[in-house]
């Protein structure tokens, strides 16, 4: 049997989220092993919390949260507190907390929307939670809201929170609104579970509006990727309905929704999408409840970073809802002829604008059918990289970009750019010039639509060779005397093949990095972290980095690794959603205490082989499962491996599975006949006891490295 979740976004495009066999199930029960697990968040309820205001809320969690003390906010204007536990009585168990109530104080200025949430507890720091930031009171569901007789009464502007918690769950409300009022009700639901790494089965909520006898006057079901936004002008004074449920009348009560809901202006994007930092740029404002001149001028400090910016932007004397801008300090493409939208002229020479290079131009795809148009000249063999950014930007644009040559001869395209995941923007990444000549890029919508809300951001550039770096988990955890790793994978850009060193920044007293590295052309390295034993209880967030020289000589090229929480999919799989922290904890004494390795590097020649002893002590008591590894993998998928290039673990030669009070194993590395020399590469030895069939503890010995000598 196959489950196949699927996620639909506005414009009707599918994505298929997850599909993995079920018969995985049946194979849960052997890995539950782990006599400790670090916390893992399911909701917060309320999901929203008030600017100016301290919202107390409770954390849901499966596994410990007793002894939380701290609690970590992304973005500025956003703290949050837990009281201090009470000791357990001498000679009793540490009790078990699955419910707790923490106090987010949110100042009066904070920027409105999401932020992630972390609890650092004694068993480590949990998984990410989400809040959102609202300007409005919060109303809390009623116990009994669900039939239109039991609807519960509202007052506006208000945000309402709740959950789609049962199976055939339907929430209503009702309110009463004066003849001509024009109300957006703006859901965040789906986007709200993406980092809940245990969920599994994510809510699909339908928004549906009626009136006093019941009938429907408007519905929305996806916008916003999953969730609603339904915007309505009330001809009539009177009482009305507002009902939310999952569109397939399924329920969970970690399926928490906020429903920000007010007669504010909305905007749902901006045109141009790009502002320059330092410098004032006007924006036209696509939404609703605009004003009658719908344009505000925004003004970003000059040592704002490049990428994604949510802000708010000035509407008179207040500010509007938060909404994403491009940072970018690309010149800006100028026309020199033609324009966007321009037709191919006869015999196939592009009538576009001829683009400087690198640039960056800000367009919209304003009707059906639309193609806008733009050429640039280039030298055979120069390499050019072409990007679209729209979906992240709230953008309808459903991107297709093309090249092509001056017969009017498509000599590449793309639609959805792909590297750990498939996105919606389109990118041509280091396409090299068949010829000298003038080229032309074509942008327009997969689907052939078209609208003011289809704006785009393209960027042109030569493409240098470069890197970006991702953390195979967002969380590190450690006990006293015991260490772990960070694998961190490269993504090479631009024909990129260097030799990446990796480094940390934030360790707290106590802990010693050994930073490994990334070798050329590989793709991970490994920084292994170490706790003293007398280390003390601790959680900080860090730097994970990487620097190269750049291939040209000039300098060093540096990236920051972005971290990546792990998702437990339907069926056993494991997936990734980008996190905003990677976060160090030092907890409680665990279910192992030591990892004892000997020796501690190796030198290996071609076809050689050599065993590495491994010794564990346990904890008293534990006698679970504990598996040797030097590669994170699940399902035959390879999450990191430092090992150096055809060296690998001879299974038939190791043993690897130490059941019961099992503590002695042991490693055996075999170099192939054809293995390239290598130098010191910092290599895990791992142990992994499993928490779930996904989650697992990892630990890891002392530094070890391997060398590969001819």
């Amino acid at each position: 049997m196959v489950h196949i979740r699927t996620t639909w976004v506005r414009g009707g495009r599918l994505f298929i989220r997850g599909i993995f066999a079920l018969g995985f199930l049946c194979l849960w029960g052997p890995f539950l092993c782990a006599q400790t697990s670090y916390p893992m968040v399911m909701c917060v309820r309320p999901v929203a919390v008030q600017a100016g205001q301290t919202t107390e809320c409770e954390v849901l969690a499966r596994y410990n949260l007793y002894g939380a003390y701290k609690v970590f906010v992304t973005g500025e204007g956003v703290t949050a507190t837990v009281d201090a536990p009470q000791p357990p009585k001498p000679g009793t168990a540490k009790p078990q907390v699955s419910t707790l109530k923490v106090r987010f104080q949110v100042a009066a200025d904070a920027l409105p929307g999401v932020r992630d949430v972390r609890l650092a507890t004694p068993q480590g720091a949990s998984t990410l939670g989400q809040i959102v930031v609202v300007r409005d009171p919060i109303v809390r569901e009623a116990a009994n809201n669900d039939t239109l007789q039991a609807a519960q009464p509202i007052a506006l502007p208000a945000t309402v929170c709740g959950a789609i918690e049962k199976r055939e769950d339907v929430d209503f409300y009702k309110f009463k609104v004066a003849a001509g009022t024009a109300l957006t009700f703006h859901v965040r639901c789906q986007r709200l579970e993406d980092r809940i790494h245990d969920l599994q089965e994510h809510a699909d909520p339908i928004l549906t509006l009626r009136n006093a006898a019941g009938s429907v006057l408007a519905s929305n079901d996806n916008y916003f990727f999953g969730d609603p936004l339904l915007h309505y002008r009330f001809p009539t004074a009177g009482e009305y309905y507002l009902e939310i449920r999952d569109t397939r009348y399924g329920g969970n009560p970690f399926w928490q929704y906020c429903i920000e809901i007010n007669d504010r202006p909305f905007i749902t994007c901006v045109q141009p999408l790009r502002v320059m930092p330092g410098h004032a740029t006007r924006l036209r404002l696509i939404g609703y409840n605009l004003p009658a001149e719908p344009f505000a001028t925004l003004t970003v400090p000059a040592h704002t970073p490049d990428g994604l910016l949510w802000t708010t932007l000035p509407l008179g004397n207040n500010k509007s809802n938060v909404v994403p801008v491009v940072i970018s300090r690309l010149p800006i493409g100028s026309a020199t002829g033609g324009g966007p939208s321009a037709p191919l002229a006869h015999g196939g020479n592009p009538a576009a604008p001829l683009l400087p290079v690198p640039c960056g131009v800000s367009g919209c795809i304003a009707k059906e059918d639309g193609v806008d148009r733009y050429s640039f000249e280039a030298k055979a063999g120069e390499h050019f990289t072409i990007a679209i950014a729209a979906r992240p930007y709230q953008s309808a644009l459903d991107s297709l970009v093309r090249i092509i040559n001056d017969k009017g001869q498509v000599l590449v395209e793309n639609d959805d750019a792909r590297d750990r995941y498939v996105h919606a923007d389109s990118r041509i990444e280091y396409w090299a010039a068949p010829a000298d000549g003038r080229y032309t890029i074509e942008v327009c919508d997969l689907h052939g639509r078209g609208g003011e809300d289809f704006v785009y951001f393209l960027t042109l550039v030569r493409s240098e060779p470069h890197f970006e770096l991702e953390i195979d988990t967002d969380k590190t955890l450690l006990a006293p005397g015991l260490a772990s790793v960070i694998f961190v994978r490269a993504i090479r850009k631009d024909g990129f093949a260097g030799e990446i060193q990796l480094g940390v920044e934030g360790l707290p007293a106590g802990v010693t990095a050994h930073c490994g590295r990334i070798l050329a052309d590989g793709q991970d390295g490994c920084i292994i972290v170490q706790a003293a034993p007398d280390a003390q209880q601790t959680a900080v967030n860090l730097r994970v980095f990487g620097t190269a020289p750049r291939p040209d000589g000039k300098g060093k090229l540096e990236a920051t690794a972005r971290p990546l929480q792990e998702i437990y999919m339907p069926g056993g799989g494991r997936f990734h959603y980008p996190a905003d922290m990677h976060t160090l904890s030092i907890g409680d004494p665990l279910d192992l205490q030591s990892i004892t390795i000997r020796p501690t590097s190796i030198t290996l020649k071609p076809g050689e082989s050599k065993r590495v002893e491994v010794t564990l002590s346990r904890r008293p008591g534990f006698k679970g499962n504990i598996t040797l590894d030097t590669v994170y993998q699940h399902l035959n998928t390879i999450y990191g491996s430092s090992l150096p290039p055809g060296v690998r673990i001879d299974d038939k030669a190791s043993r690897t599975l130490l059941t019961g009070e099992q503590t002695q194993g042991y490693l055996t590395f075999r170099a192939a006949p054809d293995a390239k020399p290598v130098e010191n590469q910092l290599v895990p030895i791992m142990a992994h006891i499993s928490i779930n069939f996904v989650m697992k503890w990892t630990y890891c010995g002392e530094p070890f490295f391997i060398t590969v000598k001819r």
